[in-house]
């Protein structure tokens, strides 16, 4: 194993933050798998699994069975995580730009398509090399002006190349489940059955530029791009990525993170990443795969106490009761139902909500949502 420390740009004098990252097996070897953890820091799961993950990895690189490369972010925002206002952790959103540390990040085909467009010719893994070399350059002569732009550059500096990246994350309150675009699924699918999801969003692009889809997006853009204008140049999907919601922010306990570990363990050996017999052996699938655009999000009609009627993981038809906001004031209680068949897949942690806010997601098998279909 090789550590590696990489400086991100100093916000303030006498302040620097570093990223830092973990590299087992050999380096250009293939399939390389970068894996990152708790990119919005407070979402704590991913961190101790990957502490577990990376237990794993090094008896496994002194066995000798690393084939491919694999890059372990164990803290993939250091900035976040050192934010606190109150004594609350405030790790989703830089304070001093409001924007999502998950968000924003560059469309990377629109990047590099004047330099490739006229590269690509008949060879499809000549191809994806090229596209890959394209990409590198473009973060090369990136200069990030701020400590967030930098940070944005270093883990996609680290992932740019990847076969299959893995950004692990969890919500407030919730069940294991999984997002990933539609191109990655087939890819995937193996994924989910070895960590037990109970809900899968996929969509083919759900808006705002998430790292995972930053990185998977630019294979089918460019080849989006490269039949608009004609161009028959086979260009492969060259990178499968996802993000792993490790059910709530509560869920940090040793058993769930060795369990999540050894799941990933086990896919990383299925990919051929990890060597070793025998192979595992695939679970059988807790759920099918739904379209994001078809998860319903319900919201407060009203402010008040919140008492949850469903818990996560639970089946519901259109019209169940999900909550009541109670208002002791005006002794109103006000019902929010399902407007969708599925699973409510999460829910929030706080038990008082203003009007409008956001109360949990039901993954519904029907879409009907269009344009961006993520949250804040």
């Amino acid at each position: 194993m090789q550590r590696k420390d990489h400086l991100l740009l100093s916000p303030s004098l006498g302040s620097q933050k570093t990223l830092t990252s973990f590299h087992f097996g050999t380096p250009g070897h293939a399939p390389k798998v970068f894996i990152q953890a708790s990119l919005h820091a407070e979402e704590l799961p991913g961190m101790l699994v990957a502490h577990h993950l990376r237990a794993l990895l090094e008896v496994a690189e002194a066995a000798g069975m690393i084939d491919g490369e694999v890059i372990l972010v164990p803290v993939a925002n250091p900035i976040g995580l050192a934010q606190r206002v109150d004594h609350k952790a405030m790790g989703r959103f830089e304070l001093a730009t409001s924007e999502n540390f998950n968000r924003h990040y560059p469309d990377l085909a629109k990047a590099v398509w004047p330099t490739v467009k006229g590269a690509l010719g008949a060879n499809p893994r000549t191809n994806v090399a090229i596209v890959r070399k394209a990409v590198g350059t473009y973060l090369d002569e990136w200069k990030p002006s701020s400590e967030l732009q930098s940070l944005r550059r270093s883990l996609l500096m680290l992932a740019h190349d990847a076969d299959y990246m893995l950004d692990l994350h969890c919500d407030c309150e919730a069940v294991m489940h999984f997002y990933t675009e539609e191109p990655c699924w087939p890819q995937l699918e193996p994924l989910t059955r070895f960590l037990q999801c109970k809900a899968i969003l996929l969509a083919r692009n759900s808006g705002s530029g998430p790292i995972d889809e930053c990185l998977s997006g630019v294979w089918w853009r460019l080849a989006d791009m490269l039949g608009a204008d004609g161009n028959r140049s086979p260009l492969p999907q060259g990178c499968y990525s996802n993000t792993i919601e490790l059910r709530g922010e509560a869920d940090v306990s040793h058993t769930l993170a060795q369990q999540d570990a050894g799941a990933i363990f086990a896919y990383l050996q299925f990919i051929n990443v990890v060597g070793g017999s025998p192979i595992p052996q695939l679970p059988l699938a807790l759920c099918q795969a739904t379209p994001l655009a078809g998860s319903q999000t319900l919201h407060a009609p009203a402010s008040g106490v919140v008492v949850f009627a469903a818990d996560v993981g639970q089946a519901l038809a259109a019209g169940d009761l999900v909550a009541e906001i109670i208002d002791p004031i005006a002794n109103e209680i006000h019902q929010v139902v399902a407007g969708v068949q599925g699973i409510l897949y999460a829910r929030i942690r706080d038990r008082f909500a203003m009007a409008g806010a956001e109360l949990g997601k039901i993954a519904g098998p029907l879409a009907f949502r269009t344009g961006e279909l993520l949250g804040a």
